[in-house]
């Protein structure tokens, strides 16, 4: 376990000797880019630039709070949902999906940095990204989906050797607020990945909204490691007496300490039927509404 009195001088330290001039960082709202930019902060001071990329493929109402806790760090939102939206029509392959969003970014970050005159980029990447893309598990946007031509004298990320749980430690004793400390996981591609299959606007709506419902009736109560909904294809069912063609929702809800491994929650049955009673009902080209009990390994925590 990391000594948090002792890391985060020494990254302060490190942000100094690597960073040579202006710095962008990448800032999602998550914890591990949040403590970046803190401590980005504290070292480079005027000469650190946090920018939040709005994809499109974010949770319900994220751009939002992440403005208003990040309000006092000058923050630059650059929203390109179109950006990404296009760059992934026609594309099923989840390995392309994490390739092509984490090569948007970079291209978005690298014209930011050129307006900036910045050479430098942080971004939160930790040691479990870096074991499961060397491991082929999945590329992460910010390691194996980075694209091979990089705009940039250096990309530096300070939190590499950290577990999630080390992060969130890092997190508590620089100050960040308990909403952004204990943060759930979210995949850099966002949505994308929840979405099995071409990602259009309509299946990104339905698995937001899902995602919505998901996190209000699980996360206060049964505090999972992670918990969201995924699109995974179309079947049929009954709404008003009509036969319908409609989305097949996905929920997942697990435990975990850093993500290595995971356990599905066992949900009480009340609280799974009024899951599904709300997706579908509240979302009109929802038919049905599933629960997965798969563990990490052999799934993965993320349907992609």
């Amino acid at each position: 376990m990391v000594k948090v009195e002792k890391f985060i001088p020494k990254a302060i330290d490190r942000i100094k000797e690597k960073a040579k001039g202006k710095t962008i960082v990448g800032l999602s709202g998550g914890v591990d880019s949040s403590v970046c930019a803190v401590l980005a902060n504290r070292a480079l001071g005027d000469m650190f630039f946090p920018i939040y990329i709005d994809t499109g493929l974010m949770r319900k109402g994220e751009t939002e709070v992440i403005e208003k806790i990040f309000s006092d760090m000058n923050l630059q939102v650059i929203h390109a949902k179109d950006r990404f939206l296009e760059a992934l029509v026609g594309v099923k392959d989840p390995e392309e999906k994490r390739k092509i969003v984490g090569e948007t970014f970079i291209r978005i970050f690298e014209e930011e940095a050129r307006e900036l005159e910045a050479e430098y980029l942080i971004q939160g990447t930790i040691y479990p990204d870096k074991i499961e893309s060397e491991g082929g598990i999945k590329s992460h946007h910010n390691v194996g989906g980075l694209p091979d031509r990089i705009d940039f004298k250096e990309i530096i990320e300070p939190i590499d050797d950290l577990y999630k749980d080390e992060v969130r430690e890092v997190a508590w004793e620089l100050g960040l607020p308990e909403e952004i400390c204990e943060r759930m996981p979210f995949p850099g591609p966002g949505l994308s990945v929840r979405i099995i299959g071409e990602v259009t606007e309509e299946k990104v709506d339905v698995v937001r909204e899902a995602n919505a419902i998901v996190e209000e009736e699980l996360l206060e109560q049964f505090k999972p490691w992670q918990t969201f909904a995924a699109v995974i294809g179309k079947g049929t069912g009954v709404k008003g007496d009509v036969r319908v063609h409609g989305w097949i929702v996905a929920v997942r809800a697990v435990g975990s300490r850093d993500g290595m491994t995971a356990e599905a929650l066992e949900l009480p049955w009340e609280t799974l039927k009024k899951i599904e009673t709300r997706i579908s009902g509240e979302i009109p080209s929802v038919a049905r509404v599933l629960y997965d009990l798969s563990p990490k390994p052999p799934a993965t925590i993320e349907f992609e």
